[in-house]
């Protein structure tokens, strides 16, 4: 088990304290009964009832999920011999957590909601093998692992982890009210409906969710910003796509759903030698200036981004061991390079050596 000192949970504005105070009880508790050492793992925190007494678990998990997410009612089947781990990314603003426990429900009243309300949305995302009912105000959502839904604080809330004999899981995406650029809590009008992961903003943004704790471990602050910014973005666009009012999203909010979805797209065709800006603008219904335009604020160009990604993905099958005997011409020409002396060149020109050099040093 990893933990994070209170200290370091302290990167981010005044404004967003009490979104990074949240952990930091439940964490020094832990790292108080806990026998292993504590450690720190940059923006990603862990804790898991493991260190805990079996007796003190399930009351454990409730100050734990009541302080990260918000004062609820649970209970639980298992309470006598309950687990749980959670890790969560502690983004400015807008914070994740992947949640792993036993089975149990959950509800949130007109009572606690009066009593503290931080005003937020959530997203959650089921993970694998898990169903969830969330009933929230009309709405019914009965989810399968892969789909997602949103809820809030704001109003009184029921959830069913449903016991298939093995542990729930679900991911959570906070979406404060003043973070989140959907005027008059017209997100209200989507909660406990099933939103589209499959395609658009919906598919992006499941990916961009599970892989998040890896991506940021070793992030600073500036970037853990941009990156926030970019889930928010893609959540917004969801959100907006479902109620029909994409183009009243702010400019900045629509051009990095439309950013983040020409980059999951570039990734996904990089073997395809015919993809370049042309065919990428084409495909996006946008201008070939357009799409440089959108470039101008990233590292590189477009053309570069794919040049880049390509020699990336060429370099770890160079360096693969059970790729050793595929000859570097098939490797080139499966990550879209059509001439074996361009890539061979191009390789060079990127890591100094050329690329029979970092097979042989392999």
């Amino acid at each position: 088990m990893v933990v994070f000192r209170a200290k370091r949970l302290l990167l981010f504005s005044a404004n967003s304290s009490a979104l990074h105070h949240c952990w930091m009880p439940i964490l020094e508790d832990t790292a108080e009964r806990s026998s292993k050492p504590a450690g720190s793992t940059g923006p990603v925190v862990t804790v898991d009832t493991d260190s805990i007494p079996v007796p003190d678990r399930f009351g454990w998990w409730k100050d734990m999920a009541g302080q990260a997410i918000m004062p609820v009612s649970l209970r639980s089947p298992y309470a006598s011999d309950f687990k749980g781990r959670a890790e969560t990314v502690q983004l400015p603003h807008s914070p994740s957590g992947t949640f792993t426990y036993s089975p149990m429900s959950a509800w949130r009243s007109p009572v606690q909601i009066r009593r503290q309300d931080p005003e937020d949305y959530f997203l959650v995302l089921v993970g694998g093998g898990s169903s969830i009912r969330l009933e929230q105000g009309r709405g019914i959502a009965c989810l399968e692992a892969g789909e997602m839904a949103l809820f809030s604080t704001s109003h009184p809330l029921a959830v069913e982890f449903v016991d298939k004999g093995r542990p729930c899981q679900s991911t959570q995406f906070r979406l404060p009210r003043t973070v989140l650029p959907l005027a008059g809590g017209r997100a209200d009008g989507l909660l406990a409906e099933p939103l589209s992961t499959r395609s658009g903003s919906g598919a992006l943004l499941v990916p961009y969710l599970k892989g998040l704790a890896d991506a940021v471990r070793d992030c600073g602050p500036a970037e853990l910003a941009r990156i926030g910014a970019i889930g928010v973005d893609l959540a917004a666009s969801l959100l907006a796509a479902h109620l029909g009012d994409e183009d009243g999203l702010p400019v900045e909010t629509r051009q990095a759903a439309l950013l983040a979805r020409i980059n999951a797209f570039i990734d996904h065709n990089l073997p395809d030698p015919e993809l370049r800006p042309a065919a990428v603008a084409a495909h996006h219904h946008i201008s070939v200036r357009t799409l440089h335009q959108l470039f101008r604020s990233e590292p590189e160009s477009v053309s570069a981004t794919i040049r880049r990604r390509r020699l990336e993905h060429c370099r770890a099958d160079l360096t693969d061991p059970g790729l050793r005997r595929l000859p570097i011409g098939e490797i080139a020409a499966r990550w879209g390079f059509r001439h074996p002396a361009d890539f061979s060149r191009t390789f060079r020109h990127a890591y100094g050596v050329p690329p029979s050099e970092i097979r042989v040093n392999r």
